[in-house]
């Protein structure tokens, strides 16, 4: 990165960043709280496991469930003013969570709760896009480094919050952190309200895709019950149904199909579903592992789990100068190939037996390389759309994302119990190995997938084209 490049990025931007930040930590943050806290919810709310896990499902589909308006409403009343108002219902539902009476009003507020978090990361990144413009990677990778510290930190604020004091201050936690959010962002974000457009809502769109949505992925969480797979083939018939219906609607769609026509576009999505999926894959996986092949402890696994976080927070904030110095397509398929070269270790440990000096720096490269194919695949995918088709290819990238999680993870789930039967060894391989084989296969789809992104110079040139338009039109 040139001198030039490096003082380009004005205080304005990183004061947008930081506002974008706080929303994407915040929700990140809360949701790692609930699901840590689950089992003493139950305890003081007097209710079953299997009710007060809705705590965590109901947000998660509630947040699935209103993702396809992002894209409609920035349109329709602007993009300060949504975050605005997501942050204020954010806050007031995490008041709310505080102040339940039983496990069905927890739940309840719940839901009001993943309605405005939902849009929250969405939004963080369409505002960075229109902000930082073709730094958008480098701004995004300093920006993915605090968000990842929600994970990391959830669990030790929850346990020291169960500790000292009730369990509703998992929830009341986030209300000076809230506020502090919402005057940061009357503040700093600037008014978009002349980018505003008048555009009916696609009614019956969003009564195929949003229950789509929320069927697959309320059916991938059951898959191993009728009642999931029957969830699971609801929602894949809704979204199906919802191709065939959106193709024709051109400008009136609740998400622009047209997209796809974009091979940069319809490339970096597919790359976006595949290491999204690949990531909480090996997030099941590679646990289950541990304590059930190796024998260790759910506490023991979490610190044998740290090197995977420290090498995404390695790669993030270099990323700016990574796709500058050798462009997006590069450092995606390099990310990837890491990434498949660390997986195929866990192969040799779980064919061998396990060893930390193994383990940990496989782990480490992991995550270097996981963190290393997202972003940039996002940055291509932003660079081939107009800045007012921004709302629109957020939505769609994050619908993208979202599916490729559960979708990945039910495959490797499935394909574990079934080898962990009859067929638990074969070939002198056993089911653990066959597994993460399955795993790396994924990642090389992945190295595939972002080979397909544009070459370094016509991504350039793409950058570049982004840029001006961006500037012509503020």
């Amino acid at each position: 990165m040139s001198a030039s490049e490096a003082t380009s990025l004005d205080s304005s931007i990183w004061k947008i960043t930081a506002v974008a930040v706080l929303g994407s930590l915040l929700a990140q943050l809360d949701a790692t709280i609930v699901n840590v806290s689950l089992s003493s919810l139950a305890q003081d709310l007097h209710s079953t496991l299997s009710t007060i896990q809705w705590v965590t499902s109901g947000y998660l589909l509630a947040l699935t469930f209103v993702l396809p308006l992002n894209g409609w409403l920035i349109d329709r009343i602007g993009g300060k003013a949504l975050y605005l108002g997501c942050f204020a219902l954010f806050t007031l539902s995490s008041a709310l969570c505080g102040l339940a009476w039983s496990a069905s009003s927890l739940i309840g507020f719940r839901l009001l709760q993943g309605v405005s978090g939902g849009l929250l990361a969405p939004m963080a990144q369409m505002m960075m896009k229109r902000a930082a413009g073709s730094q958008f990677t480098r701004v995004a990778g300093y920006a993915a480094f605090p968000v990842l510290l929600g994970p990391l930190l959830g669990p030790v604020i929850a346990g020291a919050i169960l500790h000292y004091a009730s369990w509703r201050w998992l929830f009341l936690v986030n209300l000076p952190i809230g506020v502090l959010a919402l005057v940061l962002a009357f503040l700093f974000l600037p008014d978009d309200s002349e980018e505003r457009r008048s555009r009916q809502l696609d009614w019956l769109g969003l009564l195929l895709l949003s229950p789509g949505l929320a069927l697959v992925l309320a059916g991938a969480e059951r898959i191993g019950q009728p009642l999931g797979w029957a969830a699971a083939a609801a929602g894949a018939a809704l979204l199906a149904v919802f191709v065939v219906v959106e193709k024709g609607r051109a400008g009136r769609a609740l998400i622009d199909l047209h997209q796809f026509r974009s091979r940069a576009f319809s490339v970096a999505a597919v790359a976006q579903f595949l290491s999204n999926g690949v990531m909480f894959a090996g997030q099941m996986l590679i646990p289950l592992f541990l304590i059930q092949a190796c024998g260790r402890s759910p506490a023991t696994m979490g610190w044998m789990l740290a090197p995977l976080g420290l090498g995404m927070m390695v790669t993030f904030p270099s990323l700016g100068f990574l796709t500058n110095r050798f462009g997006s397509r590069n450092v995606a398929v390099g990310g990837a190939v890491l990434a498949l070269a660390a997986t195929l270790a866990l192969v040799w440990l779980a064919q061998r037996g396990l060893t930390l000096l193994v383990l940990a720096p496989a782990l480490f490269l992991r995550g270097m390389g996981q963190g290393a194919v997202g972003l940039p695949a996002i940055s291509v995918a932003y660079a081939s759309v107009e800045r007012r088709d921004l709302p629109m290819a957020t939505t769609t990238l994050n619908i993208a994302q979202r599916l490729g999680g559960p979708t990945l993870t039910t495959l490797c789930a499935v394909f574990l119990a079934w080898r962990l039967g009859p067929h638990a060894v074969t070939w002198g391989v056993n089911a653990w190995s066959a597994a993460f084989v399955l795993l790396a296969a994924l990642h090389a789809l992945t190295a595939l997938a972002a080979l397909g992104l544009p070459a370094e110079r016509s991504a350039q040139k793409g950058e570049r084209g982004a840029s001006a338009r961006e500037h012509l039109t503020r």
